[in-house]
C-alpha cells in the first residue's frame, strides 16, 4: 500500500492549507485513514482520524479549526485547516489502517508534508 500526500507548505497565522492523500495498491478494506504530526523537537501526535467513511474524532487542540474528509471509493482523505496557529507547525503525516488482498491488516504512512505556520 502506498500513500502519496500533497499540500502543504508556508501560511501566516490565520490562514488556511488543505492537505491532500491518496492510498493505492492490493488494498482489500481501509479501515481508518488519519493525519498526524510531529513538531520540531517533538513526537508525532494524531490530529484527526475518519473511520468508516463518517465517524471523526480529533486532537482537543484542532477542533473547530480543522476538518477531515475522505471519499471511501477513491481511498483519499483531505484535511482542511483553517485559522492556523504558529504552534501547528510541523511535519504532517497521512496514515491508513488497510487490509490487503491476501487478508493482512497493517499500518501504512505518507511520506510526510511540511506545515509552517509564521506568526
Amino acid at each position: 500500500v502506498q500513500l502519496v500526500e500533497s499540500g502543504g507548505g508556508l501560511v501566516q497565522a490565520g490562514g488556511s492549507l488543505r492537505l491532500s492523500c491518496a492510498a493505492s495498491g492490493s488494498i482489500r478494506r481501509i479501515n481508518a485513514m488519519g493525519w498526524y504530526r510531529q513538531p520540531p523537537g517533538k513526537q508525532r501526535e494524531l490530529v484527526a482520524v475518519i473511520t468508516g467513511g463518517s465517524n471523526t474524532n480529533y486532537a482537543d487542540s484542532v477542533k473547530g479549526r480543522f476538518t477531515i474528509f475522505g471519499n471511501n471509493a477513491k481511498n483519499t482523505v483531505n484535511l482542511q485547516m483553517n485559522s492556523l496557529k504558529p504552534e501547528d507547525t510541523a511535519v504532517y503525516y497521512c496514515n491508513a489502517d488497510a487490509t490487503v488482498y491476501d487478508g493482512t491488516r497493517g499500518d501504512y504512512w505518507g511520506q510526510g508534508s511540511q506545515v509552517t505556520v509564521s506568526s
